[in-house]
């Protein structure tokens, strides 16, 4: 968490000392290496940790280039240390998908459910946790199917994925912009996502992994 009255640059350094691995170099040269902010000019504006809430940091990195040149890069980081979670859920034979408003894309989507990690969670009960606020679902039984990092290009931590087969749901989570849970077959599935209708990048992974592990 950010101190009171800490400026951004005192607020990525003190990061930099808490969770070093976050800020490591590669060894060997090709790689884009993060230096310290002193070293890039201030013509390059606000350097270190620019936003944060309690779900998410975003770093304006100070970084040196393959090439030699000095520049920044943007970074999301959760803020909760443990990753977080997308389940793909299963009732009757039918995959469940969540018809959810998305503010960044001002739209609707179809999409399994998922979210930010909970620190003291392990990722199983962060996705029991996910499928209980979202759907009130009963779990029959949950199983890990492999991880994703969203976006290789600006997201850090990687999100876990799993499949869960289901006997019930209930209400649904309305007030964080859910307003229905629509049932397809894993053919009728393929067909939407081939004519565009399902595009939510953390659906498909988990869809190309559970055909992959012959779950669905």
């Amino acid at each position: 968490m950010t101190h009171a009255h800490e400026n951004p640059v005192d607020s990525y350094r003190r990061l930099r000392r808490e969770q070093p691995d976050l800020f490591r170099n590669e060894e060997g040269p090709g790689a884009i290496d993060i230096v310290d902010p002193s070293q890039v000019p201030g013509d390059f504006g606000t350097l270190g940790v620019v936003y944060q809430d309690p779900y998410l940091r975003l770093l304006r990195d100070p970084v040196r280039f393959p090439d030699g040149r000095l520049g920044t890069y943007l970074r999301i980081l959760s803020t909760a240390d443990a990753p977080g979670a997308a389940i793909l859920p299963v009732l009757d034979g039918r995959v469940l998908l969540m018809e959810n408003y998305r503010h960044a894309i001002r739209g609707w989507t179809l999409e399994i459910p998922r979210g930010f990690g909970a620190d003291g969670l392990t990722p199983e009960s962060n996705a029991l946790k996910e499928l209980d606020e979202e759907l009130s679902a009963q779990v029959e039984s949950i199983t890990p199917i492999g991880v994703v990092h969203p976006d290789t290009g600006l997201h850090s931590q990687p999100v876990h994925l799993f499949f869960a087969s289901l006997t019930a749901t209930g209400p649904l989570e309305t007030a964080a912009g859910i307003r229905s849970l629509v049932t397809f077959t894993p053919g009728e599935l393929d067909r939407n996502i081939v004519d565009g209708t399902v595009t939510d990048g953390f659906t498909l992974t988990a869809l190309t992994q559970a055909r992959l592990r012959n779950l669905l």
